[in-house]
């Protein structure tokens, strides 16, 4: 069975596709660092603090998740592994975004035309709903099917 969840649309776009999900903050930097600087050609989350995503593919996946923490670089983080095409096909947020992740899928879109379909307030209903595998459809106005 599916549902559908409604947010707010922060970098517009469609997509299908499977999704991962962390039903605690995700730290990008963490996540990421490990496989974007081997220049590996997918990214598994490096994140130990993280079980929900630890050791799972990150690239080309919905990462659902509440918000982004760790420091200040975590938005350049996002902007790089999106550039380098290794970066989240879509990033899925129960919460409102905060500003380090809104800043670097805003920077990734206008310096390398390179989209991370971005959602917020899905809503903690979407965060208990989604499971790992599960595809989630993404609309331009931030409608998102889940199931």
């Amino acid at each position: 069975m599916s549902k559908i969840f409604k947010g707010r649309p922060i970098i517009p776009g469609e997509w299908t596709g499977p999704c991962v999900v962390s039903r605690q903050g995700m730290n990008t930097l963490a996540s990421f660092q490990k496989g974007a600087l081997a220049g590996k050609k997918s990214i598994v989350c490096s994140d130990q603090n993280n079980p929900d995503l630890y050791d799972k593919v990150l690239t080309g996946m919905a990462v659902c998740l509440p918000k982004t923490i760790g420091s200040t670089t975590g938005g350049m983080v996002l902007q790089t592994v999106a550039a380098r095409g290794v970066g989240p096909a879509a990033l899925l947020f129960s919460e409102r975004i905060d500003s380090l992740a809104a800043g670097g899928v805003i920077l990734a879109k206008v310096w390398n035309n390179a989209d991370v379909v971005t959602v917020d307030g899905l809503g903690e209903e979407f965060l208990r709903f989604v499971e790992d595998g599960m595809l989630v459809t993404i609309k331009p106005d931030g409608t998102v099917t889940a199931g």
